[in-house]
């Protein structure tokens, strides 16, 4: 069974979750922005938050949408404003998931994301959804992924 793990990371979280996916044998195809948010980290937060509270889809820098090899795909996303990130809207605008077991796998201050989930569950139903509560500041959090 193939499986990949199409993730943003802004802050690091996304990377470390990357790292403990590829030890369990999934690809990895990191997000990256055409363009980048502030460098000031509260500028960047508002900026993010806005774009994400709108559904705003990121023009991407190389973007891989054929899965066609994959069973598995899981999406990783920062939680921003609640809502799953602009860079991530994008991915979800340019692939079709049908078909493939779909994991939506969310990294957050807060741990929750009630607009990401709500989203999630109304476009893909059938997608498992899994939390994760800061994973830099709370390695435990990991401990999540076990059955991954």
């Amino acid at each position: 069974m193939k499986k990949v793990f199409i993730y943003y990371s802004f802050t690091g979280s996304g990377d470390l979750v990357a790292t403990h996916l590829e030890e369990k044998g999934y690809e990895l195809r990191r997000i990256i922005r055409k363009r980048k948010l502030p460098q000031s980290f509260f500028f960047s937060i508002m900026a993010g938050g806005f774009l994400a509270s709108i559904k705003h889809k990121d023009k991407l820098l190389g973007l891989n949408t054929d899965i066609k090899e994959f069973d598995e795909v899981v999406i990783g996303s920062p939680i921003w404003n609640g809502r799953i990130c602009s860079p991530i809207n994008t991915v979800l605008s340019k692939i079709n998931f049908e078909g493939k077991k779909l994991t939506f796998l969310f990294y957050a201050g807060s741990g929750e994301g009630k607009a990401a989930l709500k989203r999630v569950n109304k476009e893909y139903p059938d997608a498992k959804v899994v939390f994760l509560k800061e994973p830099k500041k709370h390695i435990d959090e990991l401990n999540k992924l076990k059955n991954f």
